[in-house]
């Protein structure tokens, strides 16, 4: 069994968070890179399985610029067998599309089983790569997952919806995206710091990959404009004289808030 992950590095979630008000991409120089966390849940499940179950291979995936390596390495201290780094400066500002076909590009050259990946990272939040790499490999998706079981050449799982939950099952090969509710992720310790260094890490291009972030016949999507999100302005106070009941209903009803 081959388990690949889609590790992400973001901006750390309790600092700065800055967008470069000339290149409209965030400023990650603001704060520290980490792993996103649900990245590291996602990592966490594969690592379980692989514990439990012999002759299952990780494998974690980073599409990351080339300073990344040592956020890429987090996923081998925890406990990946290998990883594979995808840097290339034509990903700057890399929209669902093309991050999705590099990294499918990727899973395809390397094999897989299965692949792991967060339903929404923190940074992007558009919570689509894992269904456009699924789609480009031609593999059943099963999204939003709140539970993990991988038996008997299939994969299945349940996930809330409205009124109830569902349950949902696939055929390997497969892709599937996990939420918060999985398992906390382990902390590496130092046997795992130590022997990442010596795990292998794989660093390709989008020339290995044979992947033209400006294919003309593959639609891109670009960032016309950026701006600053304004202040917040001061809200309405209402003083009471009598009328302060009428004049909320007034206000409700006039935003249409009722």
């Amino acid at each position: 069994m081959k388990l690949i992950v889609l590790v992400k590095e973001v901006p750390d979630t309790y600092g700065d968070r800055k967008l470069n008000l000339e290149t409209g991409l965030a400023d990650r120089a603001a704060s520290d890179a980490v792993l996103d966390e649900i990245t590291e849940r996602a990592m966490e499940a594969a690592l379980t399985y692989a514990e439990a179950n012999e002759g299952t291979e990780v494998v974690a995936l980073a599409l990351a610029p080339d300073g990344s390596v040592a956020t890429v390495r987090k996923a081998l201290a925890m406990g990946a067998g290998s990883a594979i780094h995808i840097a290339d400066e034509a990903l700057l500002g890399a929209d669902v599309t093309l991050t999705a076909e590099a990294l499918s590009a990727a899973i395809r050259r390397a094999g897989f089983d299965l692949v792991i990946a967060g339903n929404v990272s923190t940074d992007g939040a558009s919570g689509m790569v894992p269904a456009a790499v699924a789609e480009n490999l031609g593999a059943a998706y099963l999204s939003g997952l709140s539970s993990l079981e991988i038996a008997d050449g299939k994969v299945s799982g349940s996930r809330p919806v409205d009124g109830g939950v569902q349950r949902v099952s696939a055929s390997l090969p497969a892709v599937v995206s996990i939420t918060e509710t999985l398992p906390d992720p382990r902390f590496p310790n130092f046997k795992g710091i130590m022997a990442a260094k010596k795990k292998p890490l794989e660093t390709l291009t989008l020339a290995d990959l044979e992947v033209a972030a400006d294919n003309p016949e593959v639609a891109r999507s670009i960032m016309l404009t950026v701006a600053e999100k304004p202040p917040r302005e001061a809200g309405i106070k209402i003083t009471d004289e009598g009328d302060a009941g009428e004049k909320l209903a007034e206000f409700l009803a006039e935003n249409r808030l009722v």
